[in-house]
């Protein structure tokens, strides 16, 4: 027996869950098919999704905390305030409730689901892709127009038809605790190069826990962990007092790969999220840049799933979409390394002393937008002038890039 679909989308997370839940809505067949047995586990986030994201798929139902602001931390201990109980920046979310919640409403809308289930081979044919899958366990012929992967930083599909690789690759580790003083509604970001090396490492309340992590590029990290970094954060820095009644209750581990791929889509293939390196360099975030690459693609990939045309020239042209993402990660990028991965730590303290600052702060809180940074690093550079010497660094790459 065949199954016949007019999509298949590899990987049931937030993305893949998305993507099939608008594909089925406009009409086609669509498998979703997820390795584990259950959505949602394991999970490698933070668990933030931003207000415009959240806009989309309506479940504020899952939010653990609404978090209206943050506190940064320099390297030498200088802390600044931004945010206003009254407006909403992000939400931190129970992820296991969030996916499940987004795969319930592609199913509803028409998706078909398979759990426990994985791509063993695929293969590009004239009018379809043939797929081989193991489901529970059983092999499945499935045929499909159009084979989609959301199947995260490792995925499957980008290896399978030798895509190429995100431009970065960062790593992380986080715990989930017990115990950590912190302000409802308000989350913690810690710098230096002794716990999070041209990074930073982050508190984020969660209800009644809080979710402690570190990331980094693997070759910052030089022949420490990140669980080394970490565990500096901890024990060996001007905030460990923070720390001392925290008990870990959950730990997760993973990579954060950032910089959207040369060539995402190919004939009749199409990578998503964290596949096509979608993560924003700012944050790692991914669930919000992935939402707004499905819907950038999808109305277009319905006129090309319609006529059957998914050939290499009409992939290549749908692509193209995407380049306005692809400029705004890399002026995203340009402001993190001026202001964060390519300064030295009493630079960065110089930096915090102007953050500091009654007005700047008032800038960013009026301005400043954790889903795009842009504007306000540009107005930084333009209205203040001690932020003028690293327009050098970042100047070209945020106008022009």
């Amino acid at each position: 027996m065949i199954y016949d679909y007019d999509v298949v989308v590899i990987g049931a997370g937030p993305i893949g869950g998305y993507l099939s839940r608008k594909l089925s809505e406009n009409g086609h067949s669509v498998l979703l098919i997820e390795e584990h047995a259950e959505i949602g586990r394991p999970f490698q986030c933070a668990g933030l999704v931003n207000p415009g994201a959240m806009s989309k798929v309506n479940l504020e139902n899952t939010a653990l905390t609404r978090i209206w602001g943050a506190r940064l931390h320099s390297p030498s201990g200088t802390s600044i305030e931004i945010g206003d109980p009254g407006i909403t920046r992000t939400w931190s979310v129970c992820r296991k409730l969030f996916d499940e919640q987004v795969i319930i409403q592609s199913v509803k809308s028409g998706t078909d689901l398979w759990l426990s289930s994985n791509p063993l081979s695929a293969e590009i044919k004239k009018d379809c892709v043939d797929l081989l899958i193991s489901y529970n366990g059983t092999e499945r012929k499935v045929r499909t127009k159009l084979l989609c992967g959301a199947d995260g930083a490792h995925s499957w599909v980008r290896r399978n038809f030798k895509m190429g690789r995100p431009k970065e690759m960062m790593i992380g580790l986080q715990i989930e605790v017990t115990g950590y003083k912190s302000e409802e509604g308000r989350l913690e970001l810690f710098t230096g190069n002794n716990i999070s090396p041209g990074f930073f490492s982050w508190a984020i309340p969660s209800g009644e826990t809080t979710r402690i992590g570190v990331w980094s590029k693997p070759q910052l990290l030089g022949d420490k962990s990140c669980e080394y970094f970490l565990e500096q954060l901890m024990n060996n820095s001007p905030w460990k007092e923070r720390f001392s009644e925290c008990k870990e209750v959950g730990r997760f581990c993973g990579p954060v790969p950032s910089g959207i791929l040369k060539k995402p889509m190919i004939e009749r293939v199409a990578l998503f999220g964290d596949a096509a390196g979608i993560c924003k360099p700012t944050t790692g975030g991914g669930i919000g840049p992935g939402f707004k690459q499905v819907d950038i693609l999808v109305p277009l990939l319905t006129k090309a799933i319609i006529d059957n045309d998914l050939s290499k020239s009409k992939m290549t042209k749908m692509a193209l979409s995407l380049n306005e993402m692809k400029r705004n990660h890399r002026r995203k990028k340009a402001l993190r390394d001026a202001f964060l991965t390519e300064v030295s730590e009493d630079e960065l303290d110089v930096i915090f002393d102007i953050w500091s600052r009654p007005e700047v702060i008032e800038l960013i809180n009026e301005i400043g937008d954790i889903e795009n940074p842009i504007p306000l690093g540009m107005k930084m550079l333009k209205d203040v002038p001690e932020f003028r010497k690293y327009a050098k660094k970042a100047a070209m790459a945020i106008l022009w890039g």
